[in-house]
């Protein structure tokens, strides 16, 4: 399959062709899902691209602080749905469902995330988020007070805007790429372990 639909539009580069930091870095990565992930793989061919994106990926996604890593990827799943944006909703729909153990949540957020039943809190975070996504300048104070009254702190409010605009970003360049999932990712979190 992968000879007839090429990770990206603009080709890819192999990990071993990778400068040596980026080969250790993304190399990490691989060895604790047994793959490498293509977007690794299509942003290869920028390595300085690569390595703002993966610092500002790990400075607002590895945090040990305020949202959860579940939290987190909720944040991921439903701005990359709004954007529609392929490859981050099947690769971050993923890794929604092995953090959370609920194998349907991620097509649910990604497909109608205004009906999912989901807590105040992540009702809070998701409402946020798709604002963020879809308007970002129709964000007032009224919905700021809304996601602190389901008790979400300034904090924890920054991080799902921060997080939604890098996710703007890079559902862009999952476009502008064309960038193809790798077939791992589909089956990760659906079935019992």
């Amino acid at each position: 399959m992968s000879d007839q639909h090429p990770v990206s539009r603009f080709g890819a580069v192999e990990l071993e062709d990778m400068p040596a930091d980026l080969r250790e870095r993304i190399g990490a990565i691989a060895e604790k899902s047994g793959f490498v992930p293509n977007i690794f793989r299509a942003l290869g061919r920028r390595p300085a691209e690569l390595r703002a994106f993966l610092d500002y990926h790990d400075a607002l996604m590895e945090r040990s602080d305020g949202l959860s890593k579940a939290e987190r990827e909720l944040v991921v799943v439903a701005t990359s749905g709004a954007n529609h944006c392929t490859y981050c909703v099947v690769a971050h729909g993923a890794i929604l469902r092995v953090r959370t153990k609920d194998p349907e949540i991620a097509d649910r957020v990604a497909t109608n995330p205004w009906a999912v039943e989901l807590s105040p809190r992540e009702r809070a975070i998701v409402d946020l988020a798709l604002l963020i996504a879809a308007d970002s300048a129709a964000l007032t104070e009224a919905e700021l007070d809304d996601a602190r009254a389901a008790g979400l702190t300034d904090d924890e409010i920054w991080d799902v805007g921060a997080i939604t605009a890098l996710f703007a970003m890079s559902n862009r360049l999952a476009h502008l790429t064309a960038l193809r999932p790798n077939p791992e990712f589909y089956l990760m979190g659906r079935l019992p372990r």
